[in-house]
């Protein structure tokens, strides 16, 4: 990526983190900390060896999109394939790129949209101009598009677990039962929205509904007409690892969705603290709910709001004090503001891709 560009994401997510850290109240997070103690500390840790989930996940999804492109598009013998004429080689890629480059490019992309308004504004183009220069625009676009994509989907099927997880362990009020039945068809909807954008690409799709929107029509309309081929092919790409490699598929998926059920250690460790009887289930339906509900609010910068709202109504529906709720929702946003940090510095540590 050109030092210029580096430099704005470094310099827009700073600004971003000094305003999220001037909302907290010090006194209030002088007093969490004061409580959470050497447990802080864990869950600090704790991301740092969830974050290798999603990076491994990239990873191979990364590899299979070039076994993907070099079966496709290989080309008769004494004839050179359409990428190599283009100049972008399909192999290698497991030799180009350094897993832990990987990994501090991940965290960095993940630090940006905790900080972006949005959400997946700031970290997926971040990501795909790293990336870019090493294995082309075209593949770097599709490997960040599919693992959004399946880390998005894998929240939906988080979400379904979760409701059964709630209909074995809790009871069922008739309130509980609609609120359930609701999460469920929105779960159904997702999961058959990615199936299809899975079989048939997600680029051009998405930038169509784009097109629909005041305000962003006209520039949504420019890209498309300008990057027709390019989102072609992007599409052809998403659609040939669903096809092509099922296995990839289903192993990058699986990474995404153990790591949503293991943070829920998370808030495991910190509900140890004030509550010893707490129990692993109830922390994952917390951590379900909660994610849900701020990802309803997904606009909102680092979810300011709805993520605590979420803890909020997450305890307190499993007979959970509010207090409890409070305290979780204030070491979760201790630990992505140190996280975001963290990202934020990685930006401008080890710019090369470490062979």
């Amino acid at each position: 990526m050109k030092k210029k560009y580096q430099n704005g994401f470094f310099i827009f997510g700073l600004l971003l983190l000094g305003l999220m850290i001037t909302q907290l109240d010090f006194e209030q997070v002088w007093e969490g900390l004061r409580h959470a103690g050497y447990w802080f500390l864990a869950v600090l840790a704790l991301w740092f060896f969830l974050y290798f989930f999603n990076t491994t996940a990239w990873y191979v999804i990364i590899k299979s999109t070039a076994r993907s492109l070099d079966s496709e598009h290989s080309a008769p013998l004494g004839q050179k394939s359409v990428y190599e004429k283009s100049g972008e080689r399909t192999s290698g890629v497991q030799q180009k790129i350094s897993y832990l480059w990987l990994y501090k490019v991940m965290v960095s992309g993940f630090a940006l949209n905790y900080a972006t308004p949005g959400g997946l504004m700031g970290g997926e183009p971040y990501r795909i101009m790293e990336l870019s220069p090493y294995i082309g625009a075209e593949r770097a676009s599709s490997s960040v598009i599919l693992h959004t994509m399946t880390h998005i989907f894998s929240h939906f099927w988080f979400w379904l677990i979760s409701v059964a997880i709630y209909v074995v362990t809790e009871p069922i009020t008739p309130f509980m039962a609609a609120v359930l039945a609701a999460v469920t068809a929105f779960c159904a909807l997702g999961i058959w929205f990615f199936m299809k954008g899975y079989r048939k690409g997600l680029a051009n799709r998405s930038l169509a509904f784009l097109s629909r929107i005041p305000g962003a029509k006209h520039r949504a309309r420019r890209f498309i007409d300008a990057h027709h081929e390019e989102l072609d092919n992007v599409d052809r790409q998403i659609a040939a690892l669903h096809k092509q490699n099922p296995r990839t598929f289903w192993g990058a998926l699986s990474l995404e969705l153990a790591c949503r059920l293991a943070s829920a250690l998370e808030i495991f460790f910190i509900l140890l603290l004030i509550m010893p009887s707490v129990n692993y289930l109830q922390c994952v339906l917390i951590l379900a709910f909660t994610s849900l509900f701020a990802n309803l609010l997904f606009f909102m910068p680092l979810q300011i709001g709805g993520r605590e709202g979420g803890f909020m109504m997450s305890t307190s529906g499993l007979a959970l004090t509010t207090s409890a709720g409070i305290f979780v929702a204030l070491i979760v946003r201790l630990r992505e503001l140190f996280w975001t940090a963290i990202g934020m510095l990685l930006i401008k540590v080890g710019k090369g891709r470490g062979n």
